[in-house]
């Protein structure tokens, strides 16, 4: 009985020991497999990954490409860009210089309607005033004594002397011979002092002489006619008759329109003298009429209507006046 029970004992050790022994081997066995598949799956990943790379390079290689070709459209661009600029420069100037043009002849336009309703309304009260064979391109000549009243500013003298000239030769020019003839700035200066309060006869050298001096005449001047127009009224009209005043002006900077004409009216009450005008005019430097040279039109329409004459509005200057006040 005992010596079963031994040879039992050893039966048992045995299986336990082939359990530990199979075990054992199968664990040998996996780790073999393992350490033989390990390379097989690192070699795939590292051929992967190259195909990845050697991809990557040829697209890098591609955008080099794209890259060179934008950067020498991008040089012809700016060739043709910089070839192209001056043109572009002249063409903005010549668009700017239009659109000045545009901007004065819009603004001369507005003054000439406005001058012009005036001219016309001046037009047919003289007409109605006086007979058609003494008019002379619309202005009476038939005058015996003529008074220049002329308006030696600095807007006068810069911007419209010669066509004051020009409109002071065709005046005398639709007289061919008064009685006297008298120059008075817009002030009331004499332009000859050896012939104040008296007449200057009415001669081809005369003539002559007042238009050579007339050229480099300079005078001080408040821009305004009403000094010169009330003291040819008071100097030469006792005692005359047929007396035309020509005032040639652009501004008229007083204060009160209504108070001038009030006081020409006192003075000149047998309307023996007519009064005339020309009026010249300038854009100042924002394009527009200043306000004194509409006032200036306005009192000679209304000086003019009621004392049988004729007032003429000119074309404004082209060029830029730039007043300070």
């Amino acid at each position: 009985m005992r010596r079963r029970e031994r040879r039992d004992m050893e039966i048992a050790g045995l299986s336990f020991l082939d359990c530990i022994c199979c075990g054992f081997g199968a664990i040998i066995l996996l780790l073999v497999v393992v350490k033989i598949r390990q390379p097989i799956l690192l070699e795939d990943l590292g051929g992967e990954l190259m195909e990845t790379v050697s991809h990557l390079r040829a697209v890098l290689d591609d955008l080099f490409d794209q890259t060179d070709d934008v950067e020498q459209e991008l040089a012809v661009t700016e060739s043709k860009l910089s070839e192209q600029r001056p043109e572009l420069h002249r063409a903005k100037v010549d668009a700017e210089r239009l659109l000045e043009e545009l901007e004065e002849l819009q603004v001369s336009q507005a003054f000439l309607e406005r001058m012009r309703d005036i001219y016309d309304h001046a037009r047919e009260r003289t007409e109605q005033q006086a007979a058609p064979s003494s008019l002379v391109g619309g202005v009476p000549a038939d005058a015996e004594y003529i008074i220049f009243v002329i308006d030696t500013s600095g807007s006068m003298i810069n911007f419209n002397w010669q066509n004051v000239i020009e409109k002071i030769q065709e005046t005398l020019d639709v007289h061919p011979r008064v009685k006297g003839v008298q120059v008075f700035n817009d002030m009331g200066k004499y332009m000859f002092s050896g012939y104040q309060g008296r007449w200057i006869p009415d001669t081809d050298r005369g003539r002559k002489i007042i238009m050579r001096y007339l050229r480099n005449w300079r005078s001080f001047s408040n821009s305004s006619p009403v000094e010169g127009i009330t003291k040819a009224i008071r100097t030469f009209a006792p005692g005359y008759d047929k007396i035309s005043i020509y005032v040639f002006g652009d501004e008229f900077t007083g204060d009160s329109i209504q108070e001038v004409v009030d006081n020409v009216d006192r003075l000149n009450r047998g309307k023996s003298v007519r009064i005339h005008a020309v009026g010249f005019s300038v854009i100042d430097h924002s394009g527009q009429l200043p306000p004194t040279i509409e006032r200036f039109a306005t009192l000679m329409r209304v000086l003019c209507q009621r004392n049988g004459g004729t007032f003429v509005a000119l074309q404004p200057s082209k060029k830029r006046l730039t007043i300070a006040r």
